[in-house]
Formats: C-alpha cells, sequence, structure tokens
C-alpha cells in the first residue's frame, strides 16, 4: 500500500511593503525589461526556507509570533542587476544595522528550531522588480522611504498565470 506523500510548502519570511512603498516600487519597475514582479508580490526576502512540510508551521509561527514588532526604516536608493539570475532589483546602498540585526535572529531563532538556512552567501537586502531582465539604466530616482513594520511567512506557489505568494501569518 502506497502511503501519501507528505504535503508541503515552499516557505520564506520576507518584509511586506505597504501600498505607499508598493506604489512607489511599481512606478520604478516601468522603465525596466523583463518579466515583472507582480504588484502584490514585491516583498524583500529575510530568510528562504524552501519546501517544508505542514507539520512545521506551528512551529514556524511561533517563531514570528515571539518576534518583536518592527518599524526599521529602509531608504531603497539603489536599481542593482544579478547578472547570473538576470534579476533586476531595488535596494539600499547602505542597509542598516538593523536590517542586518533582525535578518540574524530570525536565522538563530530558526537554526535553534532545527530548520536549515543557508547562512553562506552574503545578505544582500533586495527587492526584485523583474526577471529575465536585461541590465536595468542607473537613472537617478527618488529614494523610497520604506516603514516595515511587518515581518511575514509567506507561501509561494506556482500557479497558471505566475507565481502566487499568500501570508500565513504577520508580526503586525
Amino acid at each position: 500500500m502506497d502511503s501519501e506523500p507528505v504535503q508541503s510548502l515552499r516557505l520564506f519570511y520576507a518584509l511586506w511593503p505597504d501600498d505607499v512603498t508598493r506604489d512607489a516600487l511599481a512606478k520604478l519597475q516601468a522603465g525596466i525589461s523583463g518579466r515583472k514582479t507582480s504588484y502584490e508580490n514585491l516583498h524583500l526576502t529575510l530568510a528562504f526556507l524552501g519546501d517544508q512540510t505542514i507539520a512545521s508551521l506551528p512551529v514556524l509561527k511561533k517563531i514570528l509570533a515571539n518576534f518583536p514588532q518592527q518599524d526599521t526604516t529602509l531608504t531603497l536608493d539603489r536599481i542593482g542587476y544579478f547578472p547570473k539570475s538576470r534579476i533586476a532589483w531595488a535596494g539600499p546602498h547602505a542597509a542598516s544595522n538593523a536590517l542586518f540585526e533582525l535578518r540574524r535572529c530570525l536565522t538563530s531563532e530558526l537554526i535553534q528550531a532545527n530548520f536549515t538556512v543557508d547562512t553562506r552567501a552574503a545578505f544582500k537586502p533586495h527587492v526584485t522588480l523583474a526577471r529575465d531582465a536585461t541590465v536595468p539604466d542607473e537613472a537617478p530616482f527618488e529614494p523610497i522611504h520604506w516603514h516595515a513594520r511587518h515581518v511575514c511567512l509567506v507561501a509561494s506557489s506556482a500557479e497558471p498565470d505566475g507565481v502566487r505568494y499568500r501570508i500565513l501569518a504577520s508580526n503586525g
């Protein structure tokens, strides 16, 4: 008798922008080629967890519930490009220590709860604007001041019309 496959979700923790920030990011996308990130999917990933079992959700939600509420101001003042993955992004020239501390604390909590977190690569805070993009122009733009107040646990799923992100829990 075959057993049912373990149900899993593709999960990550992210800072989730408010509508004002999301509107400003959407305006930045206008001058960028490639498959644009949909308006409702714009976010800044703090920790990517990959496929996790449904049974892990209570622990992941508890980590988030015990996490202090955020009020970090990010200044997105740079358009960048990851050539290997062909991703155009917006991010800070210099991220705040508070953002790096937030990520460090989250990573520490996940490791203590026995989740695998890739800490080999340097954390490069960014919001993906487009995939399969060409190198964007470095035209100046009005910096976006984002008052990041919400860390969210998010599930990612592939849908016929593209990727869909669904917030499962938020600390705000």
